[in-house]
């Protein structure tokens, strides 16, 4: 995992948030509580995806930064794993990816499985810096994500980060709304 670095004075626009890494597994229901918030979910959705999350750390490769307040408080997160076609994301958004020709995005790619600010925190460049810090450390040739399929502040950070679509309209099960899969090459554009 890449040091613990304060987030860029210019970027952040929050002074004291240290982006660094993140012992999810131990901060989990704190990270999960942010995302909550962040995401809109319920308890019973945030109970699913403690599980998942957990499931995701046993991954030899997986990494998790977070963004903490002078006091700890965790207020911002990241983590991803390589991609494997085997995973149950992959499986989901393949035929999706096929019908674009895109399907080997799959490949030598790190997916971004989560990246969540506490809106209190958000439009303060913590949610660039998370990315890009995470990514930078990652020895593969590109990135993949799923966001909700709408123009929304998420979409336009990942757009300017060189992240572009590559399938839309993407359904997962229980899921209310359609995502869209993104892709980037690495390291991630900058401003």
């Amino acid at each position: 995992m890449a040091a613990a670095h304060p987030a860029s004075p210019r970027g952040s626009g929050v002074p004291g948030i240290v982006v660094g890494p993140l012992d999810l597994a131990a901060r989990v229901d704190e990270a999960l509580a942010v995302q909550a918030v962040a995401f809109g979910l319920s308890q019973d959705e945030i109970d699913v995806r403690r599980h998942i999350v957990l499931r995701h750390l046993d991954h030899p490769q997986a990494r998790a930064l977070g963004a903490t307040t002078p006091a700890g408080r965790l207020v911002g997160f990241v983590y991803g794993l390589p991609n494997n076609r085997a995973h149950w994301w992959s499986t989901v958004v393949e035929p999706y990816l096929r019908a674009t020709g895109s399907s080997e995005w799959l490949d030598d790619s790190f997916v971004i499985t989560e990246l969540h600010v506490h809106p209190e925190f958000q439009q303060c460049g913590l949610g660039r810096s998370l990315i890009t810090t995470i990514t930078d450390a990652v020895d593969l040739p590109r990135s993949i994500l799923s966001a909700i399929d709408t123009e929304s502040p998420a979409r336009g950070l990942y757009r300017a980060l060189g992240y572009q679509d590559l399938a839309r309209q993407v359904l997962f099960p229980s899921a209310p709304k359609p995502y869209a899969v993104m892709g980037a090459p690495l390291p991630l554009r900058r401003r």
